[in-house]
């Protein structure tokens, strides 16, 4: 009797789980599942995205994605998160107005991807809507961006291109929000030729003007 109910009592699942679990967990499936996130954001939306959709699109079963998120919303929260930890190289040229250009190009590059153009404006909807995806998006916006917009001012104030007490919050809206606002607030990808280099050059002016 005692030997039957030490048998009964014994925890025999977890030594069986533990290698199954390490399979569903491997890294490329969880980076297959990242990226059709990505790819069923852009092609359906927020609203109309399901764990379903990211599952079939990623070639793996629910399951496999509940293991790593709870829901559809802890999945954007975390990939948006992500973003704002990798961010955008700081541009190092030598010069105030080429950093700018060269951040400009990569930034205008990233926006025009047709994922990021689907993306952006629809969480900012979602946005309005869900004060924990607000939060995210913001977090990644100014954590990515303004952290590159900090390293050029720092750059150019290091080099004497720039006041030294110029006002940082306003040397990094003026360095991030005109290309923002173009792109993804009115929309508007398609950019007049010459228009990056024009727009490297009156920010650097505006400033050192600051």
């Amino acid at each position: 009797m005692l030997d039957r109910m030490t048998n009964a009592d014994e925890p025999e699942p977890r030594p069986r789980r533990a290698p199954a679990g390490a399979a569903v967990l491997r890294e490329d499936v969880t980076e297959a599942i990242r990226a059709a996130v990505f790819e069923e954001l852009a092609a359906v939306g927020y609203a109309r995205m399901s764990i379903e959709g990211i599952a079939r699109r990623a070639g793996v079963g629910k399951t496999a994605v509940y293991r790593r998120w709870r829901s559809k919303l802890h999945v954007v929260l975390d990939l948006v998160s992500a973003l704002a930890v990798q961010g955008l190289p700081v541009p190092d040229t030598g010069s105030l107005e080429d950093d700018l250009r060269l951040l400009y190009e990569v930034t205008s590059r990233a926006l025009r991807h047709p994922v990021a153009s689907q993306i952006l404006p629809d969480l900012q909807a979602e946005a309005a809507r869900n004060p924990d995806i607000a939060e995210a998006v913001q977090k990644a916006l100014r954590e990515g961006q303004d952290g590159v917009a900090k390293g050029i001012v720092t750059a150019a104030q290091a080099r004497g291109e720039m006041r030294a007490d110029a006002d940082h919050g306003l040397a990094l809206d003026l360095v991030s929000g005109p290309l923002y606002w173009r792109s993804v607030v009115i929309r508007n990808p398609k950019l007049p030729k010459g228009y990056l280099p024009a727009l490297a050059r009156a920010t650097a002016q505006a400033l050192k003007a600051l």
